[in-house]
């Protein structure tokens, strides 16, 4: 660009600020974001909680690119001491590293923890992106640290980042898109006669679990649905993953800063909360987090977690439902394969040319896999399927 360029780490957001975070991540006050999960309120409230940072195995080493005073581009990162809370996994070359001889951790990761939705990572404009790469790359090396990583990246940086040498990955999730439905009604009208009875009776069975369905977001949101929706998490948690991620202080972070990007769908009975599902909203698209419950009734997973928020993106404009990762019992529910992005660094070049074979037969692998998928697609055949 002509300028001199100062490229820093830094290890709190908050030394940068939110108006010049928010200035690359592209969330404009007073409007909802396209992506809900870069922007200072929600990465600012993993720091604040202590979900991330020393002890956790996430701490922040944030990429910054300035011009004297100016931040001109930056990069959420992290210097991680696991592989846990990334959803795109790295455990085979962690254990190929250390039956070598060497040391994976601490590593670098470009990511939103605990997050796994395709989102920015090089915020900033276009020509800046590379610069923010390398840096990447040369802070890698220079510190010799096995590898770094930029996971859940869009499509477009993670061709940018082929360019720069970096190692591309595809793996996929399901997605629920919008093809012109109007309502609920309109989408089962899209799916096989047989599909469309099953989606119906799961939402009777769940429905009559004997209470009520509610979705909250904004000023309804209150201390107590957080209360409950913390039990829900950790009994969900401490099943998948041994300990939870995020603190309870991280609610009340988000509750402060962003309870209006928030929906969150309770299921109460006898006057008490047995079921939740936490959903960000995006300007398009609404992402499902975490869902628990402290009582189990057949089918209200699928209700709270897939056919609420297929509900609620209808009624409200959004043209997309993201509801995280994995989960081929998705697919039945209208949720198709997509793909996902990330890219990979290693510093070692003999290490790198393996990750690169494997990498390849992988990336075959997946696209094999959401062929077939898709051939398991729950909408109708022929001119009249509608999807």
């Amino acid at each position: 660009m002509g300028i001199s360029l100062d490229i820093t780490l830094v290890d709190a957001i908050s030394e940068i600020g939110a108006p010049a975070w928010d200035a690359l991540s592209g969330a404009v006050p007073g409007a909802r974001p396209m992506d809900p999960f870069t922007t200072y309120r929600f990465l600012q409230a993993l720091e604040a909680s202590g979900s991330v940072g020393p002890g956790t195995g996430w701490e922040a080493k944030h990429l910054v690119v300035r011009h004297e005073a100016q931040v001109l581009a930056a990069m959420p990162l992290y210097a991680k001491g696991h592989s846990q809370g990334e959803y795109i996994f790295d455990h085979a070359f962690a254990d190929a590293w250390h039956r070598a001889g060497g040391r994976y951790y601490p590593k670098l990761q470009a990511a939103v923890p605990f997050t796994p939705a395709t989102g920015p990572r090089l915020l900033g404009p276009r020509e800046l992106q590379p610069v923010l790469l390398r840096a990447l790359a040369e802070i890698t090396g220079s510190n010799q640290l096995s590898s770094a990583h930029v996971t859940f990246c869009t499509a477009e940086e993670a061709a940018l980042g082929v360019e720069e040498g970096f190692l591309h990955r595809v793996t996929q999730q399901f997605h629920w898109e919008d093809e012109g439905y109007g309502d609920f009604e309109g989408f089962l009208s899209a799916l096989s006669s047989r599909k469309r009875k099953t989606i119906r009776r799961e939402r009777r069975q769940a429905q009559d679990f004997g209470g009520t369905i509610h979705a909250l977001t904004g000023d309804d949101l209150k201390p107590e649905h957080w209360d409950a929706f913390w039990a829900f998490y950790q009994d969900t948690g401490s099943r998948k993953w041994g300990t939870p991620y995020l603190t309870r202080a991280f609610f009340d972070e988000i509750h402060a800063t962003m309870r209006d990007d928030i929906l969150l769908i309770l299921a109460e009975r006898e006057g008490r909360w047995v079921a939740g599902a936490l959903n960000f909203i995006g300007a398009e698209t609404l992402f499902g987090r975490y869902w628990g419950c402290v009582e189990d009734h057949p089918c209200l997973h699928f209700e709270l977690c897939y056919y609420q928020a297929i509900d609620w993106a209808l009624a409200h404009g959004l043209s997309r439902v993201e509801a995280g990762a994995q989960g081929e019992h998705k697919l039945a529910r209208g949720y198709l394969p997509s793909e996902v992005h990330s890219l990979h660094w290693f510093p070692d070049t003999l290490f790198r040319e393996a990750v690169e074979d494997y990498l390849k037969a992988e990336t075959a692998a997946v696209g094999d896999e959401m062929r077939l998928l898709e051939g398991f697609a729950p909408f109708r055949r022929g001119p009249e399927g509608g999807g």
